[in-house]
């Protein structure tokens, strides 16, 4: 996606944007904000995929995020900071519930990259697909950090 400059959100082009995008790739949890009903942000962590200029994440259905994301789909997703607070990489958007689900290279992708985290919960690929439904897209406007 692109920011009001016609220059990606996420720029490799640039140092900061370049880091940004490989830890984007290699980065398993970032934490997703949404606004609850009394207007108190909501961070949750998540897996997420970083595919195509916009992120994908799937959620468990009926979870208060897609409440959220229904009533205001905007959102924050950054990335953990390092232990001294550097490292830091916001990027606010617009999420939005696609009920067409995801592609067969979307899976395939999502997969690869959270292949050792189905081995850590427990759950097959297919069965973690079945748990966690529904498909929330973000696509970012804003990247700020440092």
């Amino acid at each position: 996606m692109t920011s009001t400059n016609n220059r990606p959100v996420v720029d490799p082009g640039t140092e900061f944007g370049a880091h940004v995008a490989e830890r984007l790739r290699g980065e398993t949890i970032g934490w997703l904000t949404t606004v609850g009903p009394s207007g108190t942000p909501q961070p949750n962590p998540v897996w997420f995929l970083w595919r195509g200029g916009e992120f994908l994440v799937f959620s468990q259905a009926n979870q208060a995020k897609l409440r959220n994301i229904a009533r205001n789909p905007r959102i924050a997703l950054h990335l953990n900071s390092s232990e001294q607070g550097g490292e830091v990489a916001v990027l606010t958007g617009t999420a939005r519930i696609d009920d067409g689900g995801p592609t067969p290279e979307e899976i395939a992708d999502y997969s690869e990259k959270y292949a050792q985290g189905f081995v850590s919960i427990g759950m097959a690929p297919e069965k973690f697909y079945a748990t966690y439904s529904t498909l929330i897209r973000i696509t970012p406007d804003r990247l700020r950090g440092f």
